[in-house]
Formats: C-alpha cells, sequence, structure tokens
C-alpha cells in the first residue's frame, strides 16, 4: 500500500495518509483533493435535494390534472419525503465511516432514480391509487438522507478552521437542488422535452380560465440524466479516507454526548425550519392566496436560504457559531410573529406581499443559522477530545484530533438527521392547524415558542461568558 494520499488500492481511490491538520501536507496536496471531493459533492447533494423535495412543487399541480385529493392529503404528499428522509438520516449518518465516502455517494446518488422514474410514470395515470402515491413520496427520502452521508464526508477532508467554510458550501449549494426543483418544474411541465420517450401531455385549466398543456412527469423525469452523469463522476474521481474509517459501535459513542443531543435541537430549529418552509411553502401559499400561483415565487425563499448558507458558515468562522446562531433564532421568532400578522384572519384577505417578505427574512436566517450550527459541531467535538488528553504530549493530542473528526462527523449526521424531521413537522402542523382551526395561526404560535428555547440553549451552553463550550 502506497503511502501517498493520492495513492490507490484495490479497485477505488482510498487515501492512506490524510492529515489536514498539517499545514504544509495541506499546502502541497490536501487542498487540492479535498476541495475535487467538495466539487463533485455538491452537485450529488444537489440533485439530492431535488428528488427529495420534488413533491413540494407536483403536488400543486395534482388537482389540476384530475387527481381529487383533499387540502390534508396534499399537505401528506409534501410533508411524507421529509419523515422518510429524516429517518433515513439517522442510518445514513454512519455509513461513510462504514462503506466509504466515495462507493456511499455513488450507491446513494443512483438511489434517487427510484422515486424520480416512479414519480414520472404514476402521475400520467389518474387511476393510480393514493398509497402508492404516498409510497413514492416515501421513497423520496433517499434524497433527504443523502445529506446526512454527504456532510459526514466532507467533514474528514477539511481542517477544522476551513470546516465551516466547506461544509457551509457543501450545504448551501446542495440545499440550491430544493429552489432549482420549484423554479424548474413550472417550466419543464409546459414543454414535452422528451418526446414519445416522456409520455402524453394533460389540458389543465390555469389561473385566469387559461387553457394548457402540460407534462407533470417531466418534473421527476428531468432529474434522471443528471443523477447518472454525477453518479459516474463520483465513481471515477472521489476519494475514501482510510482514517476514515469505524464501525457503528466506535460512533455509537455519540449517543452519550450531551451536546449531541443539544445541536439536535439546535439544528432542528436551523435546518428543520429551512427545510419545513420550504416544503409547505407553495401549499400554504395555495391554501390562504387562493388564485395566486405559488411556483411562480415559492423557489425564492428555499434559492435564498441555500445562497445565504455558506456565508453563515464564514461568519461562523469569523465570529463564532454560538454567537451568530444566537442572533439567528431571534430574528426566526421575529420572523414568524411577522407572517402571522399579513395573513388572513378574521374576515380580512391578508397581505400577500407583506407575507412574503416576511418569510424571505425567515429563510435567510434559516440559512444563516443552518452554516453557523454546521460550523459548532466539529469545533465542540473536537476541542472536547482534545480537552480529555491535555497535557499528555503530541502523540495523544494527534490521536484525540481523530477521534474529535470522527465523531464530529458523526454528529453531523445525526444531527442532520434529527433536523430533516422539521421538513415533516412543518407543513403537517400547517394542515393540521388549518382543519382544526381554518387557520395555520397556532402552529405558528407554537414555532414561536420552540425558537425562544433555542434561543435559551444557545445562550446557556455556547454564547454567554463562562458557557459550558464557547464555540
Amino acid at each position: 500500500m502506497t503511502t501517498s494520499a493520492s495513492g490507490t488500492t484495490g479497485t477505488g481511490k482510498l487515501l492512506t495518509l490524510w492529515t489536514p491538520e498539517d499545514k504544509a501536507f495541506w499546502a502541497e496536496e490536501g487542498n487540492a483533493i479535498a476541495n475535487r471531493n467538495l466539487w463533485i459533492s455538491i452537485p450529488a447533494l444537489f440533485l439530492a435535494f431535488a428528488v427529495w423535495m420534488v413533491w413540494s412543487a407536483v403536488v400543486v399541480q395534482l388537482p389540476a390534472v384530475g387527481f381529487k385529493y383533499s387540502t390534508d392529503e396534499l399537505f401528506w404528499l409534501a410533508a411524507l419525503p421529509s419523515l422518510a428522509g429524516a429517518t433515513l438520516r439517522i442510518f445514513y449518518s454512519f455509513m461513510v465511516p462504514i462503506v466509504g465516502g466515495r462507493r456511499w455517494t455513488v450507491l446513494s446518488t443512483l438511489s434517487l432514480l427510484i422515486p424520480a422514474i416512479g414519480i414520472g410514470f404514476a402521475v400520467q395515470d389518474l387511476q393510480t391509487p393514493y398509497w402508492v402515491m404516498l409510497t413514492l413520496a416515501a421513497l423520496c427520502g433517499f434524497g433527504g438522507g443523502n445529506f446526512s452521508s454527504s456532510m459526514s464526508n466532507i467533514s474528514f477532508f477539511f481542517p477544522k478552521e476551513r470546516k465551516g467554510s466547506a461544509l457551509g458550501l457543501n450545504a448551501g449549494l446542495g440545499n440550491l437542488g430544493v429552489s432549482a426543483v420549484q423554479f424548474m418544474v413550472p417550466l419543464v411541465i409546459s414543454v414535452g422535452i422528451f418526446g414519445w420517450f416522456g409520455g402524453d401531455a394533460r389540458t389543465v385549466q390555469m389561473p385566469g380560465g387559461v387553457m394548457k398543456q402540460i407534462w407533470l412527469q417531466n418534473a421527476a423525469f428531468v432529474w434522471v440524466i443528471p443523477i447518472l452523469i454525477t453518479s459516474l463522476l463520483a465513481y471515477l474521481m472521489m476519494n475514501d479516507i482510510a482514517d476514515a474509517k469505524a464501525s457503528f459501535s466506535e460512533q455509537a459513542v455519540i449517543f452519550k454526548r450531551k451536546h449531541n443531543w443539544v445541536m439536535c435541537w439546535l439544528y432542528l430549529g436551523t435546518f428543520g425550519s429551512f427545510i419545513g418552509f420550504s416544503a409547505g411553502f407553495p401549499l400554504l401559499i395555495k391554501s390562504q392566496f387562493p388564485g395566486v400561483n405559488p411556483l411562480e415565487f415559492a423557489w425564492m425563499g428555499p434559492f435564498l436560504g441555500a445562497l445565504i448558507r455558506p456565508v453563515g458558515g464564514w461568519l461562523a468562522d469569523k465570529m463564532g457559531g454560538a454567537r451568530v446562531s444566537l442572533w439567528t433564532f431571534v430574528a426566526m421568532a421575529a420572523g414568524v410573529y411577522g407572517v402571522m400578522q399579513y395573513l388572513p384572519h378574521g374576515g380580512a384577505g391578508g397581505n400577500l406581499t407583506g407575507f412574503f417578505l416576511c418569510f424571505m427574512a425567515l429563510f435567510l436566517a434559516s440559512g444563516v443559522g443552518n452554516g453557523s450550527t454546521f460550523r459548532m459541531i466539529p469545533v465542540i467535538f473536537m476541542d472536547e477530545c482534545l480537552d480529555a488528553v491535555r497535557g499528555q504530549g503530541p502523540e495523544a493530542q494527534a490521536q484525540a484530533a481523530k477521534e474529535g473528526t470522527k465523531q464530529g462527523a458523526a454528529v453531523l449526521g445525526f444531527t442532520a438527521a434529527m433536523g430533516a424531521y422539521g421538513g415533516f413537522f412543518i407543513p403537517k402542523s400547517y394542515g393540521t392547524s388549518i382543519a382544526m382551526t381554518g387557520s395555520p395561526h397556532a402552529a405558528l404560535w407554537w414555532f414561536i415558542v420552540f425558537y425562544i428555547t433555542c434561543i435559551a440553549i444557545t445562550w446557556w451552553f455556547y454564547a454567554r461568558r463562562g458557557a459550558e463550550r464557547p464555540c
């Protein structure tokens, strides 16, 4: 086996020497290798988010093409991918050290073909049972699961001072898949881009009474070729890291770490909000402002949130993740209160402009918080491991740094799993609140209470003077 970082063993590229904290090694070859893996990971994660959130755009069009579903049934289709994706993330969190980052990226990206092809055929047949639609919605959870393994994998490649920016880029540009699917669906379904292979169009009545032909199946089929190309690039150009290998039992130590559970709560507040707002935004607009076509502008929120996530990571690298996260939660509580003021209530029709602008502020805040909380995690666990061996010499420090990296990567994946449940709870809470009270206000009040708890937890553990683990 070669001792060079760029050496290979067996049939795949295996990095047998990987010490990113060594500045000479990083400058000589580590930086280039890490960035190559990052820039292939990003489109793979982009496609994962696109497939994960494809139902958020498709459900809006289902009644138009002839599927007779209630509002609550539509919210279930929008919410179920997040429930499945969050659950899969629990398992995906531990797969990179067991299988290898390169191998798992290839396998998990190829798995996206199953829901993409399945949805494309299901929406063409009005006799497709609702349970089949629910099953396909759950299979879109493959895309959600990919986030945990992708973030865990990339965290191994970068040194401590670069993790915030690298993870922010991977997640932020990957998150653009959410806005891309909501932006692209209205475009691709309006043209028979696949010809005979893509199936027949359906004539639907658009807002204003205009009749138009749409190919709803294109919303899913359009991702098939990019999935195949990206999987091939990952196979040919990504790497596995020998030092990243670990069994599940070795990684399971994180379940005994208090800060794993604390950060799960905080990440539910940031990423859970981002993905939940993304999944439920189009349907919430449609239910509260009838006559508006939400897909014309609903993509803007996820786009802004994803675009600013790398900025959140960068700010956290410069100012400290806890400080940035604290003010993020303050902004999110204020944003939700603002949304409530512009919703229809008490016989008033609401104000779409004010509602939209407040939601844009929420997406921006959640994007910044995504980056800052994910910067906090590797720092917390690296510092914990290093503190445990302080004064025991350089060899113990080096081993502790490796252990801190492994624990941080596992926690990144696990917190991502817990955070993704927000993608289920938020749209489902909209549907439940509307069904029970006729308005989403009750759900929004609970969001404010939740953000207040996030403010208190961040201040107590990480941001105050004398905090247990400042970061």
